[in-house]
């Protein structure tokens, strides 16, 4: 089936009351050359990818394109940038305004630069970017806009607005009353009152949802992306993406129009550019996120949210049950191929525990042993607002298992700026941008500015806290990219026997295979040393990390400790 073929039939699907010749005129118009080769068309499988807001960490684009020698010694190889198209900044940029301008002051002009100047700048620090085997994703908001933006700028004026269907109007608020309260404590409502009527949304109140049952929508947030495909972005990261249909009567998440515009989007950048990264942002359980990447024509990728919170539960429970759980295929099952987990320890946003995901006693299990201030707290319990460092409580050997966890497990690693030297909470900027935007947002606890002289020299002393974390993770991401078998091998769990036979549940340890690697890799999840034998790896293991040789047969783990092994 071409290209043209598969948008003609979710076309068909999605707007049975449209006529086919508006389609057909869309993609007429579109000044694509189509099926450009790309030699690795699931470069993600091998990334490693480092997400960062571009003016906390280095002011600008030319700023980061100095950081970029520093991004590829610590062993990065894709950048996911937080959100840098034009923004009020409410919602730290998710609040978008124009969908084709970058932020004036990320490309160090005045407003009101002329297209071809953000070209020139953006389109150099790609090239610098891509010099260095460095791939660039950025975040666009497909589910809603700014208050901002000049379609609801213009829609709000009139009923008669030609942009007065891009978004959702009511009298009546019971209308998807069905739809959860996602920013609980800080929102009461999903419709906010404009005039005699109401216009619905399912984050802040200045967020307008977007209407996809206007076909215009669809066409115009496919532009969007089509022209930034075309400057050399590598891939988008799909924000809100389980919310973008709304009918009446459902809970207006995961409903099947809503696959069928992720269908439509990947056609066509698969149509222009095979391997543009499309990875969805979905906040659910893993049976329903791998819904996102269909028969590997939806999403390439998507993030595997409840893995996350127990990275953290393994570590304070000191066993291996919760991680061994959700990863067994009857929770998290097999993906299409070519398709991918996202997998991460942080983010810009909270440690999410919502209950789409986590049951009511792992949520308080985790906030009880890891929300150590009240001011942490979001979302009235469904998250915990703090960086690693401070989850930690700055203890680098459990900060370096959590990491051995994640970049030794299946899926592509996510690591959040600041993370791999310990970046803690910043309180200074949680007031700020409190004041600024108007509500209690304890996210921006987590963000805030590199301080980088501060950091050099915390770096160059070994002896600090700084330094001992960026040594673990950095050895790490090197032995993990010098082996194909942690992004794309297979993974089958290992149980650790104690001297007397019985096996011992604080130890975690499984196999890694891919072609002819085996990565054999063993943690203690304890606060003791623990001594342990692996039978069914006979013979002497030598540790990728530190070059070490260990017999199989009686092996100790320090408090936390993490051994990546070959076999030989």
């Amino acid at each position: 089936m071409s290209t043209k073929e598969k948008l003609q039939a979710l076309w068909g699907k999605l707007y049975p009351d449209h006529e086919r010749k508006k389609l057909d005129e869309f993609i007429d118009s579109l000044d694509v050359q189509g099926f450009q080769s790309d030699e690795s068309s699931d470069w993600y499988k091998d990334a490693v990818v480092y997400s960062l807001y571009v003016d906390l960490y280095a002011k600008n684009f030319e700023g980061l394109t100095g950081k970029l020698d520093y991004l590829q010694g610590l062993g990065v190889s894709c950048l996911w940038l937080l959100p840098i198209l034009d923004s009020p900044m409410r919602d730290a940029g998710f609040d978008i305004r124009n969908y084709d301008l970058i932020r004036h002051d990320l490309l160090g002009l005045e407003p009101g630069f002329k297209k071809e100047e953000q070209e020139a700048i953006f389109g150099k620090f790609l090239h610098e970017a891509h010099r260095r085997g460095i791939r660039v994703i950025f975040d666009i908001a497909i589910n809603h806009c700014s208050e901002e933006h000049p379609w609801f700028v213009e829609a709000r004026k009139s009923e008669d607005s030609n942009y007065r269907d891009y978004f959702i109007w009511s009298k009546n608020t019971d209308l998807y009353k069905d739809a959860r309260i996602i920013f609980k404590g800080m929102e009461s409502s999903n419709w906010e009152p404009l005039g005699e009527t109401n216009f619905f949304h399912r984050f802040f109140n200045f967020q307008p949802d977007l209407n996809y049952k206007n076909p215009e929508v669809l066409f115009a947030m496919t532009r969007n992306m089509l022209y930034w495909q075309k400057m050399g972005v590598d891939g988008f990261r799909a924000d809100a993406i389980p919310y973008l249909w709304k009918e009446e009567g459902t809970d207006c998440e995961n409903l099947p129009q809503t696959h069928m515009v992720v269908k439509f989007f990947r056609a066509l950048l698969d149509y222009v550019k095979p391997g543009t990264l499309l990875l969805a942002e979905a906040c659910q359980k893993p049976a329903t996120v791998v819904e996102y990447m269909g028969q590997g024509d939806e999403c390439h990728a998507a993030y595997h949210f409840p893995l996350m919170p127990m990275f953290y539960k393994s570590i304070a429970q000191q066993s291996n049950k919760s991680i061994r759980s959700i990863l067994h295929p009857c929770v998290t099952p097999d993906l299409p191929e070519n398709s991918q987990w996202f997998t991460f320890l942080r983010c810009h946003d909270e440690l999410s525990l919502e209950l789409v995901y986590v049951s009511e006693e792992d949520r308080k299990y985790i906030h009880e042993n890891y929300c150590h201030e009240p001011e942490w707290n979001f979302r009235l319990g469904e998250g915990i607002s703090a960086r690693l460092a401070n989850l930690f409580q700055f203890d680098d050997r459990r900060i370096g298992l959590a990491y051995s966890m994640m970049l030794s497990l299946p899926g592509t690693p996510v690591i959040y700026y600041g993370d791999e030297f310990g970046k803690e909470n910043d309180m200074d900027f949680y007031k700020e941008m409190a004041a600024f935007v108007g509500k209690d947002d304890t996210r921006f606890l987590v963000r805030g500015k590199i301080r980088w002289e501060l950091r050099e020299s915390q770096l160059a002393d070994s002896d600090t806290f700084q330094a001992k974390v960026f040594t673990r993770i950095q050895t790490m991401l090197h032995v993990r990219n010098g082996m194909k078998a942690f992004g794309r091998g297979t993974i089958e769990f290992v149980d650790a026997a104690n001297a007397d036979g019985s096996k011992n549940g604080k130890i975690l340890a499984y196999e890694r295979k891919y072609n002819d690697e085996t990565i054999f890799v063993v943690q203690n999840l304890s606060e003791e040393t623990q001594q342990v034998a692996f039978h069914n790896q006979a013979g002497l293991l030598r540790d990728l990390l530190t070059n070490l040789k260990f017999d199989s047969t009686s092996i100790i783990l320090e408090p936390y400790g993490y051994h990546w092994f070959t076999i030989n």
